[in-house]
């Protein structure tokens, strides 16, 4: 079997300056593994929300990145070689978001690769979901389509991607394996709706690390695709039945077909006790085949060798563990609990909507545009006005602004259009403050995705949230409808 990587090149490399990885999403449940298996090879520049807070070693510099902060992405993955892409947005990622999580994937994925490209990343690897062949980008489920979404913009830069594509990943943590997990300790039987009878390909958690360690720095792999999956070929029926019997339960299984793919995702949901935002779109997937190809096939990186059942018994083994270490550190916070804590005291807004752009246009132009747009569309009870790079907004009668945004001149280039809200009575300004409304063109297409991050607005959370929010959704309907009607 034919597995390069770093440990498998010669040794005139051993001699030179190692590699260096940027990992992003380093403190995740792929990226904790994949983390832990780099440092002996490579230099790591770990990327998270809360990298700072983290302890540097000899082989691995925490960095703290949002990568929704296109400055960030950039200062992120300076002085990296190869860098790692393990980002999603299925979870709410501030006091309110508004907005799908496809949107925001659009965001974190253009950053990334727009960063990538400043730095002179040589290669990204990216870790998407298992594409069913013959099927069409508008057939897929939300969940893959964004997915296939990601794929294309991170290599519209111009770096190369190559993207290791898995189905279900056997571990303890993460999304998938787990619900399945719960399905069986929680439920007396087992409703099979039609979906449960649809093939895929499980692979453990400890093979999905060594491919996309594997993959890192091969430059044949530029530009490719390579499918991963284990030993066996499986329904999720087949998967469920032998979870139970590592379990030491017999569940009783009851076909049931008529029961739909939309409310097997309410009833999941409900029984594992997963957020909506996770579950739905995971189990909207579940109707689609995932085995992997031939065509998409890549010696020693492609078949994985722990059967189903030596992975599930693993993962089981870890979660218990697991689960004891988390009773004895009951008065301990995880970073992610402290992170959503920090969230929630700041009340900050991410509100993201997609518009089609006029032929030939770009970000630049819609973000000019929509200044002056705003200004016509708010008369007579408002008035817009612009001095240079800077936008203010007031309510009739009154000579303090409601909002104030300033074109980040530096920031911005046709593709990427950045206004910084720096001042107005609707937002609650301070030091650390980086609210801003962002213009980001799709590459290679005629979208773009109008966000607001880090908001944070000044009126009361119940009034802004009934108000102020549902204001600003509407007038982004109307932008984007006036768009459409444009003749240029």
């Amino acid at each position: 079997m034919r597995r390069e990587g770093w440990s498998g090149r010669g040794s005139a490399n051993r001699d030179k300056r190692r590699p260096v990885v940027a990992l992003s999403g380093a403190s995740g449940y792929i990226g904790r593994n994949l983390l832990e298996a780099l440092t002996a090879d490579v230099e790591v520049i770990a990327l998270s929300r809360n990298g700072d807070e983290r302890q540097d070693t000899d082989t691995v510099t925490w960095r703290s990145c949002d990568f929704y902060a296109a400055e960030d992405a950039v200062s992120g993955l300076a002085g990296a070689d190869y860098t790692v892409f393990l980002l999603h947005s299925m979870m709410p990622s501030a006091k309110l978001t508004q907005g799908t999580f496809q949107d925001m994937d659009v965001i974190l994925a253009t950053h990334f690769a727009r960063a990538a490209q400043k730095n002179g990343i040589r290669q990204i690897v990216y870790l998407s979901g298992m594409v069913p062949p013959d099927t069409t980008k508008d057939e897929l489920s939300r969940h893959l389509r964004s997915r296939l979404e990601v794929e294309e913009i991170l290599g519209s830069t111009g770096v190369p991607v190559t993207t290791i594509r898995a189905g279900l990943i056997v571990g303890p943590q993460g999304s998938s394996f787990p619900i399945l997990a719960k399905l069986v300790r929680r439920l007396p039987f087992m409703i099979l709706p039609r979906w449960t009878r649809t093939r895929t390909h499980p692979i453990a958690l400890s093979e999905v690390v060594n491919a996309l360690r594997h993959s890192i720095g091969r430059e044949e792999l530029a530009g490719r695709i390579v499918d991963i999956g284990g030993p066996d070929v499986m329904t999720y029926a087949e998967m469920l039945d032998q979870t139970a019997r590592l379990m030491g339960r017999r569940l009783r299984f009851l076909p049931f077909p008529w029961f739909n793919v939309y409310l097997s995702r309410l009833w999941v949901s409900l029984v594992t006790g997963t957020p909506k935002a996770m579950a739905y779109p995971l189990i909207e997937s579940l109707i689609h085949p995932m085995v992997a190809s031939e065509e998409h096939r890549i010696e020693g990186l492609s078949d994985g060798r722990i059967p189903f059942r030596e992975a599930a018994k693993q993962a089981l083994e870890e979660e218990r563990e697991q689960a004891k270490e988390a009773r004895k550190q009951k008065d301990g916070s995880s970073s992610g609990a402290a992170d959503a804590a920090k969230r929630v005291a700041r009340s900050d807004v991410r509100s993201v909507q997609r518009i089609l752009l006029p032929s030939g246009k770009d970000a630049a132009w819609a973000g000019d545009y929509y200044v002056q747009w705003l200004a016509r569309f708010a008369g007579p009870l408002f008035r817009a006005e612009r001095e240079g790079a800077v936008s203010r907004l007031y309510l009739l009668g009154y000579r303090k602004p409601l909002l104030q945004l300033t074109y980040d001149v530096e920031g911005s280039d046709p593709g990427y259009a950045c206004y910084r809200i720096s001042g107005g009575s609707f937002a609650k300004l301070s030091t650390a403050h980086r609210g801003r409304l962002e213009f980001v063109q799709i590459g290679g297409t005629r979208e773009c995705v109008v966000a607001i991050h880090d908001y944070v607005p000044s009126l009361p959370w119940i009034v802004y949230k009934y108000s102020q929010a549902k204001l600003h959704l509407l007038v982004m309907w109307l932008y984007r409808r006036h768009l459409a009607k444009v003749q240029l």
